[in-house]
């Protein structure tokens, strides 16, 4: 793999943010780079504005379904975004600046990528080698994420799940409205209500209480410590603040060392759960892609021109270069530059065309949630996209990374619309979505009574009676997420509790 494909894959698992920061190390290397400004000009002197007849009121990274009925079927052409205007020197292509789609339309993707010799953007080739990993504290919303994809199996309550996180305050504390969820995703208040309650059951301990007394009704209950009497001293936390004890002891019905005991184990407790960690969960996402409403009908999907970093190569720069070196070694150095330049700005080109076409394709296929609620969330697999767009699974996972999308319902990263599957034991059986799986191994291993502690092995034997085809390795490997202790340990656990 060549070190410029590497960069490519790099750069399309990028967030904007992080692609941000690495242009900002390109253009302090590169003297050739030039950052264009959100007016579509350059930065840099004697360098040429090619912003000139762009129409500023379209925006010109955009597809635009002229309504809900007309979205292309998988069968049709791919869908796409002409971003020449954007990205090359040549001027030709301007004056194009948006695609309205609709069943047969659309530019074929080999015809816009700036490959040299065509073909279409696929960055599969020996992927595995180039996954570079951010190395970076979880925050309490990816902690919170995890645990919502493996306890949760059903689409539609991970949606609401996700909602109830962005309500989080910075304590940890659910400050939003059930109705007011429901109102946006169009389901009802009691299914919020219902999700909500699992939730409270995350990790850390105490993490969506609606106050503090609740907070540490849920750590005690996590605990097994929460009686009667523990919660009538929950009930009057006031008195406690304002060291009343006498009237709390009365109210509780303990004596000095009971109360003693009482008051000592609340202390231990942890009156802001979300302060373990680092990130605020309560911080905006920037949007990578916006969704929003046609005026004539259905949706419009643009790229976010306030976080899309953008340069562009400054020609003048480098013929003025050429022209007065005569030294080989700084006309190699030149020219090392001007092909690493064009290479980024074809890369960055190729990165924008891919999202677009990934992030449309994702909503043709939701339409349904977009229009009527969360109760018509479509399962969703990395092969429903990539086949329906012509890419591979291994592009559009990088692209669905840490990518986020502004919608009428919500923001959402880009991967949440998807599960992975693990197939049946029986040609022409259903897939079975990871997270459902996980969610089984958990539900059998829950109902282990003494003297019957299911194996790794027997949990396989189980799953695979159920048309699960799943090896023995990939049950550990579930059971080790969930962090369920091995059917070893759990034996002495029981034998421990006898």
């Amino acid at each position: 793999m060549t070190p410029q494909l590497q960069q490519a894959i790099k750069l399309l698992q990028f967030s904007n943010a992080e692609l941000a920061s690495f242009l900002d190390e390109e253009l302090e290397k590169n003297p050739l780079l030039e950052r264009e400004d959100p007016d579509g000009s350059q930065r840099g002197d004697g360098v040429e504005d090619h912003s000139e007849g762009k129409d500023e009121a379209v925006p010109p990274d955009s597809l635009d379904y002229a309504d809900s009925e007309n979205i292309p079927a998988s069968e049709d052409a791919p869908l796409d975004a002409d971003y020449e205007n954007l990205w090359s020197s040549n001027s030709a292509a301007e004056g194009r600046s948006e695609a309205a789609l609709g069943p047969g339309d659309g530019p074929n993707i080999e015809s816009l990528a700036p490959w040299g010799s065509g073909g279409r953007p696929d960055f599969s080739e020996n992927d595995s080698r180039t996954d570079h990993a951010l190395t970076r504290e979880e925050s309490l919303r990816e902690h919170l994420s995890d645990q919502l994809t493996i306890d949760i199996s059903d689409p539609a309550e991970r949606v609401i799940g996700l909602h109830l996180i962005d309500t989080l305050n910075e304590s940890g504390y659910f400050t939003g409205e059930t109705a007011e969820i429901g109102t946006i995703l169009g389901c009802s208040t009691e299914d919020v209500e219902a999700v909500l309650e699992k939730m409270r059951e995350f990790d850390p301990p105490g993490i969506f209480a609606r106050n503090l007394a609740d907070c540490l009704a849920l750590q005690l209950k996590d605990m097994n410590r929460l009686d009667p009497v523990i919660e009538k001293l929950l009930d009057n936390l006031d008195l406690l603040g304002k060291h009343d004890f006498t009237a709390l002891k009365k109210l509780c019905a303990v004596d000095d060392e009971d109360f003693a005991d009482m008051v000592a184990e609340i202390r231990t407790l942890n009156p802001k759960p979300a302060h373990a960690f680092d990130h605020d969960v309560a911080q905006p996402i920037t949007p990578d892609v916006i969704m929003r409403q046609s005026p004539k009908g259905g949706w419009i999907i643009e790229l976010n021109s306030e976080s899309l970093p953008r340069v562009l190569i400054n020609n003048q720069y480098y013929a003025k270069l050429s022209q007065n070196s005569a030294d080989k070694s700084e006309k190699e150095f030149i020219s090392e530059c001007f092909n690493s330049a064009n290479w980024l700005v074809k890369s960055l080109h190729q990165r924008a065309t891919t999202i677009l076409k990934v992030a449309t394709e994702i909503v043709r296929q939701q339409d349904s949630f977009f229009m009527h609620g969360v109760q018509h969330l479509k399962p969703l697999v990395l092969r429903n996209i990539a086949e329906a767009i012509d890419m591979h699974e291994s592009t559009v996972s990088r692209v669905t990374a840490n990518k986020y999308m502004a919608t009428p319902r919500g923001n959402y990263e880009l991967k949440y619309f998807f599960t992975s599957s693990i197939s049946g034991t029986n040609i022409g059986d259903d897939a079975h979505s990871a997270e459902s799986v996980r969610h089984r191994i958990k539900v059998l291993i829950d109902a282990e009574v003494t003297g019957a502690i299911l194996s790794d092995d027997r949990i396989v034997e189980i799953l695979n009676g159920e048309g699960i085809d799943i090896a023995r390795r990939t049950v550990a490997k579930y059971r080790e997420a969930l962090r369920i202790p091995s059917s070893i340990q759990r034996r002495r656990e029981k034998s421990n509790d006898m």
